[in-house]
């Protein structure tokens, strides 16, 4: 799933040795009582309140307010607070994808956050990064994910996995017969192929020294990328991949043969591990295979985070609650609710979190990856990109000329749309 689209680096960082109390920011019995009778409102992810209820219980009784929490999908919660932000009916704080964060910054929907630095070296380097908008911080990270590989243990044990995706091409060669395959990907969308092109030497946005993405540098159809282009074009050529595995109805077909136990391998994330456990599948987890080269494939990164939105009435209450919802403790108990991976730098190799197959593949997988750019010009990359990357899999174009196509729309339309900048 696009997480960002549809649906950013879990790096393995040194523990950071803060208490609990640490967590958020003291505030005065002054800060306290002005906060009483205050009402905040929060949008959760939907099927996710679970993981703050003892959370927002909490801050209610420390603060002595009341804090309402309502369900809404995450990646949507952007579009409903442009109307209901101005309207005086929406949230104090949200939850959004961080690669939404820049447009939502630009439309004037979030408040700039003043947390100490203390409390952002609780994060990763990546998910703290994936809030940032010109050196301003407009969130902190909840969760972390990004794709790795499923395998059907009843078709390939795990000493059997191939290493290299080339080797995986290797053995779809053996097994493909046109019902069943080796492994399979939605390389037809730039989500999952800038995880073959990237490691190549492809890229969406250069950067500049600070860190931050400079949109006139396109690197979708430089030599890197082309490359990983005509690797990925050889599984559809050579009937690896089903014509199915095509276009919008794509991901449907990729995940129906991998829980019919038609496919071996296959290429998604953390979001399916309920649904394949369900399914019945004996399946493992690990991290995405390396290239010839000898680099790992990378991946985006989606960060998942609490901001507070630019019209709250209680902003500096809404901050904090922010940070104590986002805290080290409350983090962990999110994920023994939710499953979801946090981007608390000392939960990495928390035993608890550890244990499980998915988290530590996410975790090994991120050390290879970065978020998925947070800029509002990456909303022009992701149609010219999917569509190359669709006549390169039909091979109605080589990936060359697709590519120049697309880096070539890509900056016609930022001109069009962010020039005035």
């Amino acid at each position: 799933m696009k997480m960002a689209k549809k649906c950013s680096v879990f790096m393995l960082c040194a523990a950071v040795s803060l208490s609990l109390a640490a967590c958020g920011p003291k505030e005065s019995s002054s800060a306290k009582s002005s906060s009483k009778g205050s009402e905040l409102v929060v949008w959760e992810d939907k099927e996710k309140s679970i993981g703050i209820k003892a959370a927002v219980v909490a801050f209610e009784k420390e603060h002595d307010v009341k804090v309402k929490v309502v369900e809404k999908p995450y990646a949507k919660q952007i579009e409903d607070l442009r109307m209901d932000g101005p309207a005086g009916t929406g949230p104090d704080v949200l939850t959004m994808p961080g690669d939404q964060i820049g447009t939502a910054v630009t439309e004037g929907l979030l408040k700039e956050l003043h947390v100490k630095k203390d409390v952002q070296s609780l994060y990763t380097d990546a998910s703290i990064q994936s809030q940032m908008v010109d050196q301003k911080l407009y969130g902190l990270p909840k969760a972390v994910e990004t794709t790795v590989l499923f395998y059907n243990k009843d078709l390939i044990t795990e000493k059997e996995l191939p290493k290299t995706l080339e080797e995986w091409y290797d053995y779809s060669k053996k097994t493909a017969d046109g019902s069943k395959f080796g492994f399979l990907a939605l390389f037809d969308q730039i989500y999952y192929a800038e995880s073959v092109m990237s490691g190549y030497g492809g890229y969406i946005f250069g950067k500049a020294k600070d860190g931050s993405y400079n949109p006139s540098d396109i690197g979708i159809n430089n030599e890197g990328a082309v490359k990983g282009a005509a690797l990925i074009q050889k599984f559809y050529k050579d009937g690896l991949f089903p014509a199915g595995i095509i276009g919008e109805q794509g991901i449907n077909v990729l995940e129906s043969l991998f829980t019919e136990g038609k496919a071996a391998a296959i290429i998604s994330g953390p979001w399916n591990v309920e649904a394949f456990s369900k399914a019945g599948i004996n399946y493992g987890i690990t991290k995405l295979p390396k290239l010839e080269n000898g680099k790992n494939m990378s991946s985006f990164i989606g960060v998942k985070s609490y901001n507070v939105s630019a019209f709250s009435k209680n902003a500096e209450l809404a901050q904090e609650l922010a940070v104590f919802l986002a805290n080290e403790k409350n983090s962990k108990t999110r994920y023994e609710e939710t499953k979801e991976v946090p981007a608390v730098k000392s939960l990495a190799n928390d035993p608890a979190i550890m244990k499980s197959e998915a988290a530590r593949a996410v975790t090994e997988q991120s050390r290879f990856s970065e978020p998925t750019p947070n800029i509002p010009e990456m909303n022009e990359i992701w149609t010219p990109a999917d569509s190359a990357l669709q006549t390169v899999a039909t091979g109605k174009a080589d990936p060359k000329q697709a590519l120049d196509q697309a880096a070539e729309t890509a900056k016609g339309q930022i001109k069009a749309k962010h020039s005035g900048k």
